[in-house]
Parts: C-alpha cells; structure tokens; sequence
C-alpha cells in the first residue's frame, strides 16, 4: 500500500526535492527541520525572451526533427520527467524549480509565425511536448499552445502533438482542420488507470478517467488519437498495460506506442525521493527492475536503447505490449503526416495590390 503523504512533502508537487545544479559550484541545503517547516513553493511564470521557436535534433530514435515548445518546466510535476535536467541549463534545479520556476514564451505564435513565413523553410512535421508538456494548467490561461495551432492550421503545417491533458480538446478546431490535410495527429499519454497513483505521480496532470475522455473527443472529432504508454515502470505500473490498451481501444485509440522509464542525471534522485514517499517498500525492487532493462544502470543513453531499454525483461514487456495491443486492434503506427497541403498565406500588405 502507498504511504500516506508526509507533512513536509509539498502538496501537489511530484519533486520533495531540490537537488543541486550539476552546473552550479555552489548550493545551499537546509536543515532538515527548516526544510519541514518551509511551505510549498508557489508557481512563477517567467518571461522567456528567445528569439526563435523551432528547436531542431538529429537523433536516430526521435520520430521527428523539429519542435515548438512555449514553455520551459512544468507545472504538471511528474516525479519520472526526463526533461526536468533541461532546467539546470537556466540556472535552476531538476526539483522543485522545473514545476514551479515556469519559462514562458508569451511571443510563441508570432515567432512561429515568422519561422514558416520565410522562403527558406521547408515544410516539415513539428512536434509539440517534446520537451515539456504543451497543455498544462497555465496553457488554460495564456493559449500559447492554441496561438501556434491556429498558425499551423493557416499555414497547414503538420503537427504531432503529445500530451497528458485533456485540455488538447479544447482546440478541435484547429486540429480538426488540420486532419481534413493529412497534418495532424495526437498520442495522449497514459502512465496508470489507478487515480490515486497518478495523483501522486504526474499532481497536476489529468486524471485517467479525463485522458481516455480526450481520445474519444478528438476521435469523434476526426483527429487521428492514439495512446501513449509512458513511462512503465517496471514493478509499479507494467501490469496495467493490458488494462491501459484495452480502455484506451474502447474510448476510441486508434494506434498505440510506449516508453520505459529512464532516470537522466538528477531525475535518479528525485525518482528515488518519491519512491520513498509514497511506495517506501518497493524502492528496491522498482530500482532494481531498471537496472535490469539497463544494463545495470539507472540510465543508458544509447539511441536504439534509451526508450525501449534491452535484456529479458524488455523483451517481455515489448511482447506484452504487443500482443496485447494487437488484441485490441490498435497495433497498427500512427498514421503518417502530410506537407503536401502547406501553403504560405498572403500577407494583408500585399493584398492591398
């Protein structure tokens, strides 16, 4: 049975923690009895003044080359977020500043409006979430994410989006139209059925129930939906899979992929931290069990490896997956997106002519 929650483990935070920055020389620590007595850190929303939107990569195992992300951090606070190192290259930790310390590109859609207006850009498939999450709680406010949708769809750029809130259905819209082109499809991510697992795992994320409403949302509203199964965690969440697929299926999934656990850097520790607060007798064997798809390790970075992990228990989990995902009649990719319909609008100037 999970712990109750301990008095000084900040309400609605998956990290307790505040490891040092692997950058920083120096790091304060507090006492164990001020640390108990400190309150949860309220989020802030920092101005984010980059002067470009698209980040590209080149790695072998991305299915994509190019990403928009409005926001650095996230509110969400999943304990297992490999993104929460990204944070540490702004000068803050991987803890409790990646969900409360929130970099905000307020000038998101006009700079991605500017990216696709130029003769030198090649249509191609841009990816939302691929760092952090696109939709989380601030995104109600702001519409950052909905602003660079709207561009996307007058231009009908491609767009795959991944996401763990259902608010993605607020914009059925713009991705509606975007599907009519063949430039749109979303995975909704799905770690656990169980709602008071992932209250404590993923605090300010939505729940199951609202996920799996998503997928039918955007089903029923002609948007290719999938689900994603990430991260499984050996000895805490991989007997859901079955379960997971199947409902999945039922609210309408139409294709269906997962990741494994891996715990970059300070993520071990936070990992860790949480694994003592809440499953204080499983930390051992969750640990363990990674090591064992990692070669030892609680991280393997090799492409190929990284997202799937390697050895027998992979393969189970793979063949377990994959049965499985087959038996609900969602094994099948996720459907392939289109420039073919990419269009440069004129600008006002030049209709005045």
């Amino acid at each position: 049975m999970p712990a109750e929650r301990p008095p000084n483990s900040p309400r609605g935070r998956g990290s307790a923690v505040q490891p040092p920055n692997r950058f920083e020389r120096l790091s304060i620590t507090l006492d164990e009895d001020v640390a108990a007595e400190s309150p949860g850190p309220r989020t802030q929303f920092l101005r984010d003044s980059a002067q470009s939107i698209i980040s590209y990569n080149d790695s072998p195992d991305i299915p994509w080359a190019a990403s928009i992300n409005a926001y650095r951090g996230c509110e969400h606070g999943c304990a297992y977020c490999y993104a929460r190192p990204y944070h540490e290259y702004l000068g803050f930790s991987s803890g409790l500043d990646f969900e409360s310390r929130i970099m905000v590109k307020m000038e998101a859609p006009a700079l991605l409006r500017a990216e696709l207006s130029r003769p030198k850009w090649q249509p191609q498939v841009l990816a939302m979430s691929g760092v952090t999450d696109c939709y989380q709680p601030v995104e109600r406010k702001l519409e950052l994410t909905r602003g660079c949708l709207e561009v996307l769809s007058e231009f009908r750029n491609p767009v795959g989006i991944i996401t763990k809130n259902h608010l993605v259905t607020r914009d059925r819209d713009h991705l509606s139209e975007l599907a009519k082109f063949q430039a749109a499809r979303v995975y909704i991510s799905i770690t656990t059925l169980d709602p008071d697992l992932a209250s404590r795992l993923e605090p300010r994320a939505s729940r199951p129930a609202h996920r799996l409403a998503a997928i039918r949302e955007l089903s029923d509203a002609g948007i290719p939906a999938g689900v994603l199964v990430a991260p499984i965690i050996p000895g805490l969440n991989e007997h859901e899979i079955p379960a997971i697929l199947d409902a999945a299926a039922g609210a309408g999934a139409q294709f269906a992929s997962y990741t494994i656990l891996r715990l970059p850097y300070a993520v071990k520790d936070i990992f860790r931290s949480w694994l003592e607060t809440h499953f204080p007798d499983r930390v051992d064997r969750v640990l363990n069990r990674v090591r064992d798809l990692r070669g030892g390790k609680l991280n393997v970075s090799t492409f190929g490896e990284r997202f799937r992990g390697s050895g027998l228990l992979a393969d189970e989990i793979a063949s377990l997956f994959a049965v499985t995902a087959r038996r609900a009649g969602i094994n099948r990719k996720s459907p392939p997106l289109s420039t073919e319909a990419f269009r440069r609008p004129a600008s006002p100037q030049m209709e005045l002519f």
